[in-house]
């Protein structure tokens, strides 16, 4: 089966930030529903993943720099009245999270552009302004995702290019 990503960078090195964008599975109350997402994942349903985006500074022999994810969900993934209420199309409490990450992983994470500005401090100041009421299919990780590479890469709706190259393969 093809993957949905490459996170290889191209050979060129920059000194700046490489972006990236990730799939993870979405995150449910355990039991049938987790099973469920966890499945979705697995057989590359795009539709049923949490999309997110990293940062990764330019590495030197010197540095010892982590990456950072950036993304948006629900406060609470794993409470059912909460996941009820967000694919009925009523809108939740969201959140924009940053994470430190060792590494990038391994599955399902692609290298979208190089960044001309400092991509942290731009992200953040972009989480500032972002509404935190998330609406599934209308604004959500996905809308969040293309919005942040936008502003750090001047791309569009990444993630359709993103989906047209996974049909591609």
């Amino acid at each position: 089966m093809a993957t949905l990503f490459n996170n290889s960078a191209p050979a060129v090195t920059r000194s700046g930030d490489r972006v990236y964008v990730a799939a993870v599975p979405l995150r449910a109350t355990k039991g049938p529903a987790q099973l469920l997402a966890s499945a979705a994942y697995s057989f590359n349903f795009w539709d049923f993943q949490h999309f997110m985006v990293i940062i990764s500074p330019p590495s030197s022999p010197t540095s010892h720099s982590r990456a950072l994810v950036f993304d948006f969900q629900p406060k609470d993934p794993e409470d059912i009245q909460v996941a009820l209420a967000a694919l009925s199309g009523k809108p939740v409490p969201g959140v924009v999270r940053e994470r430190k990450l060792s590494r990038l992983p391994k599955n399902k994470c692609s290298y979208v552009g190089y960044s001309n500005v400092n991509a942290v401090e731009v992200a953040r100041k972009f989480n500032e302004t972002w509404d935190t009421n998330l609406r599934i299919g209308h604004h959500d990780c996905r809308d969040y995702t293309n919005g942040l590479v936008e502003v750090l890469l001047g791309e569009e709706n990444v993630l359709e290019r993103l989906r047209q190259n996974s049909l591609n393969i």
